[in-house]
């Protein structure tokens, strides 16, 4: 089983990716130098106000909802541990709202993150620069919010871009992979012939939760016989324990949100 960590070890210099290392919450992120590309290697998680989880990629709030330092606070502590500035200026450009999509819920809102070019521009490239000269093939993105993350990914390392959709959304002919919610189930679907046997695959979404779409996502490709190296997001909830689900399935993470 692997190891519970919110970022990911360094990279091999093969053209696999190593499994993540367990590490203390308290050691520090920092960049180190790698063959191919410049890596971010973490174990300090940039952390939002503790919450108790629910299944939406979200959680329930507590009595108020504000990050409980300013972001020039959060960025000078994150220098001073010597961790990457970048994660920390991610983490303070996500906002939490409360009581969406319904009462009871503190919602990741990553939209602001999209409206900070600089924060979104160090998201992609702290990607960019973990899967540039892996022999990544196919990044492929869940809906809806991987669609964001995803293509430009794809279009810096040279690979390309497949959408993982919900039902009836994609034209022409579909692979399906059937998944359970917490009341009743799902699929995710991808067209028939856009990916090969053999292709080295990232599944790419802006949050784990539960883990049930990344792992459709998984077993949907492994299907086809695509090797799925890692799975990416911007955003954990690990309260809700959706990395134990995806088993030995490497996973990538920039920022954790933890929960009560």
């Amino acid at each position: 089983m692997m190891q519970s960590t919110s970022l990911v070890s360094s990279l091999s210099n093969s053209s696999s990716l190593s499994p993540p290392t367990t590490a203390a919450a308290a050691a520090t992120c920092h960049r180190v130098e790698a063959p191919f590309t410049r890596v971010v290697t973490a174990s300090n998680r940039v952390e939002f106000p503790s919450v108790h989880s629910h299944r939406y990629r979200s959680t329930l709030y507590p009595p108020r909802c504000a990050v409980s330092k300013s972001v020039k606070e959060v960025q000078e502590m994150a220098l001073e541990d010597g961790q990457d500035d970048r994660i920390a200026r991610i983490a303070s450009a996500i906002r939490v709202i409360p009581n969406f999509p319904k009462p009871g819920i503190l919602f990741q809102d990553i939209t602001t993150l999209l409206l900070d070019t600089k924060a979104f521009r160090d998201t992609i490239d702290l990607f960019v620069e973990r899967y540039k000269g892996k022999d990544i093939s196919v990044v492929a993105g869940i809906e809806a919010r991987g669609f964001i993350f995803g293509p430009p990914i794809a279009l810096a390392i040279g690979a390309k871009f497949v959408p993982m959709r919900k039902p009836n959304k994609l034209p022409g002919e579909v692979i399906s992979e059937e998944y359970s919610l917490e009341y009743g189930s799902d699929k995710m679907e991808m067209h028939v012939g856009a990916v090969q046997a053999g292709e080295r695959a990232l599944v790419i979404d802006d949050l784990i939760a539960t883990g049930g779409t990344l792992c459709a996502a998984i077993r949907l490709l492994e299907r086809v016989g695509v090797d799925v190296v890692e799975c990416a997001c911007v955003i954990e909830l690990p309260e809700l324990k959706g990395r134990d689900r995806l088993g030995e399935k490497p996973l990538f993470v920039l920022v954790n949100a933890p929960g009560a």
